[in-house]
């Protein structure tokens, strides 16, 4: 069963940046994409970036720009890179995975327990 982990959370101040990182574990996987979404109280989940299994990437457009999603050094996990954050990026940050190699009985949809992130004006 695949596990999602994040980290590198925490409070920054306006303008200031930080680094979130997901790693999984559980076994050996394959995932057609990763990404990131935030939940802010009282709102829905939204999507943030999207890295696919051919290194392409998309941004929801009010963080383009400021945060860059990469692979990262260990087999299947991810980083979000964020700068400039603004206060309205604060919010609970998931990672996200859909395996491209989950026999049918298998879940594809992995999340992550979430990594709060909090930007202070």
């Amino acid at each position: 069963q695949v596990r999602l982990v994040e980290s590198g959370g925490g409070l920054v101040q306006a303008g200031g940046s930080l680094t979130l990182s997901c790693t999984t574990s559980g076994g050996v996987f394959s995932f057609s994409f990763m990404d990131w979404y935030r939940q802010s109280p009282g709102q829905q989940r939204e999507l943030v970036a999207r890295i696919n299994s051919g290194g392409a990437t998309n941004y929801d457009d009010s963080v383009k720009g400021r945060f860059t999603i990469a692979r990262g050094n260990a087999r299947n996990s991810i980083n979000l890179q964020m700068t400039n954050l603004r206060p309205e990026d604060t919010a609970v940050y998931y990672c996200h995975a859909v395996r491209s190699d989950a026999y049918y009985w298998e879940d594809p949809d992995a999340w992550g327990q979430g990594t709060p992130v909090t930007v202070s004006s």
